[in-house]
């Protein structure tokens, strides 16, 4: 197992971090002396050095920011709400809800997409509906707009035009401008794909609850909403982290529905740092900054992961009956 880690894992990302401090076009060896080195010029360029790199390196992380804050707790609501409905022993059909539940954690992301993609264009089967209900729909892809400037648009509330003096070149009114309608159907699609999964891992573990809990909450006069807060809730804490840190590192990293359904457009705002970081490689033969990139993105996602888990560090011990009566008190 050492073996095939070091092989597969550890000298990959050792390479990797190496052509971070390259400028390499990926067509020489990294390692033979033939590729500029830069140092950390690769990471300049993405934080203080004013240019396109670092405006679409902002413009990406303001993009999954709003990505990550909206789709992670929306997919860990939904998944938990589904789970504590699945797990209700009186009701009837549980085994058809669950895979009818789960079934679109396991279809294509790409044929999803693709579908979705169908959906929502102009010519689509959303503005049809939406014409039958005398709403000229929008052609959701093409507006750049997000959806606070969208929404005040209504009221005559035009967006400002962009200028300096936001974190990493990006004005105020861009950070908070909202996803736009693309990036929110892009959430949409991600909270419908994943809460299976989730509903899944949740549900194992109300069923690992031990029933004297329940009972000693009965006992003890506890409604339902209570026997969730201070006895379900509680004894969820470690799934609950597990379910949070694999939507958060999930989120931070798509790639597939971005490629599919725009590569970034309209005007980048669908734009994530996977898709900046394959783009900067790939189609701009520049290796380095797609790794210089990459490397960032582990940053930030070890970075939320640690203030997770201290987030939801154990305070009260176990739950039990303590617990319990607290809630009935």
């Amino acid at each position: 197992m050492v073996l095939v880690l070091g092989l597969f894992m550890v000298l990959p990302i050792a390479m990797a971090l190496w052509v971070s401090l390259l400028h390499w076009d990926g067509q020489s060896n990294p390692f033979s002396g033939s590729a500029d080195f830069v140092g950390l010029d690769n990471y300049r360029r993405l934080f203080t050095q004013d240019g396109l790199d670092r405006t679409l390196f902002a413009t990406s992380l303001r993009n999954t920011l709003y990505y990550v804050v909206l789709t992670v707790p929306l997919q860990t609501g939904l998944a938990l709400f589904l789970a504590i409905a699945v797990n209700q022993r009186m009701l009837r059909g549980r085994g058809a809800l669950r895979t009818v539940f789960y079934f679109p954690s396991v279809t294509s992301s790409i044929a999803v997409s693709t579908v979705f993609l169908f959906l929502f264009q102009g010519s689509g089967a959303v503005n049809r509906m939406l014409g039958w209900l005398g709403v000229q729909g929008p052609n959701w892809f093409a507006d750049p707009r997000g959806l606070v400037w969208l929404v005040l648009g209504w009221f005559g509330v035009d967006q400002p035009a962009p200028t300096a003096g936001g974190p990493l070149g990006l004005s105020w009114s861009e950070w908070f401008a909202g996803p736009s309608v693309a990036m929110s159907t892009l959430i949409l699609m991600a909270v419908w794909t994943t809460s299976g999964t989730f509903m899944l891992i949740f549900l194992a573990a109300l069923q690992d609850i031990p029933r004297e809990l329940e009972e000693a909450a009965a006992l003890d006069g506890v409604n339902r909403r209570q026997l969730l807060r201070h006895v379900t809730l509680p004894a969820l804490r470690p799934v609950l982290f597990l379910v949070l840190t694999l939507g958060l590192i999930s989120t931070w990293q798509v790639f597939d529905q971005v490629y599919v359904m725009g590569k970034g457009a309209p005007g980048n705002t669908t734009l994530t740092p996977a898709y900046l970081s394959y783009s900067s490689g790939f189609d701009n033969a520049d290796y380095g900054q797609g790794a210089a990139i990459a490397f960032v993105l582990l940053g930030l996602i070890l970075l939320l992961t640690a203030v997770q888990r201290w987030v939801l560090r154990e305070r009260d011990g176990k739950p039990g009956r303590k617990g319990a009566r607290r809630a009935a008190h």
